[in-house]
């Protein structure tokens, strides 16, 4: 315990204060506010739409940046002493990210009917909420460009300010257009809302203006592309597969069994995504570095028992007091009405328990760029999380099936990692943890 308490002391706590704990807390807040309009404002029904768009509009907005930007902070914290490679790598992420989401855009706008008859039942009009996105997603393109430029020149403290300003201005305006439009209202919001945040963003491109010139279409370089290309092919299979999937799974729920019911579904989800923020921005911080660092497989084994020790009985308990709660928790997010919902927390709880055990091993995919593991694991994931459902929510005949499917599927996903470090966790310590 000392250990972690240390190491985050040192090294973990600056960034978690003056980024990503900031935008979490604001991103909770925002969400709880959103998700109590709505509740009040729409209802289940509502909900059940709007997380539809939602997951399209998350999977769009990666495909449009090609998952570029998480390379850009890679290569600008490595470059940003060398003009050249500097240059290189701003104007290749930018060009190339432009024509993608110049693309994506112009799809989307031509293809809004189309669009909207796939993830909006065909008696809901809404393909002009998809032009809305269509017009909207150039300017959260700039915004993600704009903040991988920050973020790769450690620039902690503006994006603070960006965030928290942002995430104020986003969920005023959602409230708001919830609030006067209902559910129209609630869904042009979850297509402008990162948007938005450009606005603000502004003020820290002119905070680094200087790099303006940088971005040179004579310096794009297919080369650079090609390194970051790894660093978007990872971000582009979860981000992208994972939402269309769940609209998949929502789609079904509502053809199957009801509206209704796809909106309690949507409803834990919610939560789950709220409190497991915490969470995961721990593990990111803490056991993506140290995995990047380990170099043997007895490190690796060492580090992951320390980390399963340290944080997850604090986890289990968490756990067991949000399953005591619930009934509270319901009713302070959203509405009586949503309190059929207290059935599902025990196999949604049950499967986030199992989703952190399995992502605090995934992690050295990750840190290793074990690609071909992070790939082939998370397409089980995907296929095998569609797949239990389907069959759960016929079996049960409800939407309880499909959080039993979350539980099932990361059963069996944590048993396939366990298989892939079998030797690692069980077998004898091997010096090179590369092979695994």
């Amino acid at each position: 315990m000392r250990k972690l308490i240390a190491y985050i002391n040192d090294k973990v706590l600056v960034k978690i204060a003056s980024l990503q704990m900031v935008s979490i807390i604001t991103r909770i807040i925002a969400g709880l506010l959103t998700s109590k309009a709505i509740a009040v404002m729409v209802g289940p029904f509502g909900l059940a739409l709007i997380g539809n768009l939602r997951n399209f509009v998350a999977a769009f907005q990666t495909i449009a940046t090609q998952g570029l930007y998480k390379g850009v902070v890679q290569y600008i914290s490595v470059f940003k002493e060398n003009a050249k490679s500097l240059t290189k790598t701003l104007s290749t992420a930018y060009y190339f990210g432009f024509i993608s989401t110049i693309i994506v855009a112009c799809f989307c706008y031509f293809a809004s009917e189309w669009i909207n008859a796939i993830i909006f039942p065909s008696y809901n009009d809404y393909g002009y909420i998809i032009k809305i996105f269509a017009i909207a997603l150039p300017f959260y393109a700039l915004n993600m460009f704009s903040f991988s430029i920050m973020n790769g020149f450690s620039k902690y403290k503006i994006l603070i300010i960006i965030n928290i300003i942002g995430q104020i201005l986003s969920v005023s305006i959602a409230l708001i257009l919830i609030y006067q439009e209902k559910l129209k209202g609630a869904l042009i919001s979850v297509v402008i809302a990162e948007s938005i945040i450009f606005l603000i963003t502004l003020v820290g491109i002119i905070n680094r203006r200087s790099m303006l010139p940088n971005i040179q279409v004579k310096a794009v370089s297919f080369k650079m592309y090609k390194k970051m290309s790894s660093y978007a092919v990872m971000a582009l299979f979860p981000a992208v597969l994972l939402p269309l999937v769940t609209i998949a799974i929502r789609s079904y729920i509502i053809d199957n069994v009801g509206y209704k019911e796809a909106g309690f579904w949507e409803a834990i989800t919610r939560l789950s995504k709220y409190y497991l923020m915490f969470v995961s921005s721990l593990i990111s911080l803490y056991l993506l570095p140290r995995f990047s660092e380990i170099k043997t497989t007895k490190a690796f084994k060492k580090e992951v028992w320390h980390f399963y020790k340290t944080i997850v009985p604090f986890l289990t308990l968490g756990l067991v007091l949000i399953f005591l709660l619930k009934k509270y928790i319901i009713l302070a997010v959203f509405t009586e009405e949503f309190l059929p919902v207290e059935d599902l927390f025990f196999w949604q709880l049950l499967g986030d328990f199992i989703k952190v055990l399995s992502i605090i091993i995934a992690y050295q995919f990750l840190a290793k760029k074990m690609f071909w593991h992070y790939v082939l694991t998370e397409a089980f994931l995907i296929v095998i999380l569609y797949i239990t459902s389907v069959y759960f929510v016929n079996l049960l005949g409800g939407v309880k099936g499909v959080v039993v499917a979350h539980f099932v599927s990361y059963a069996m996903y944590y048993g396939m990692i366990l298989l892939i470090f079998s030797s690692s966790f069980f077998g004898l310590d091997n010096d090179n943890i590369e092979e695994l």
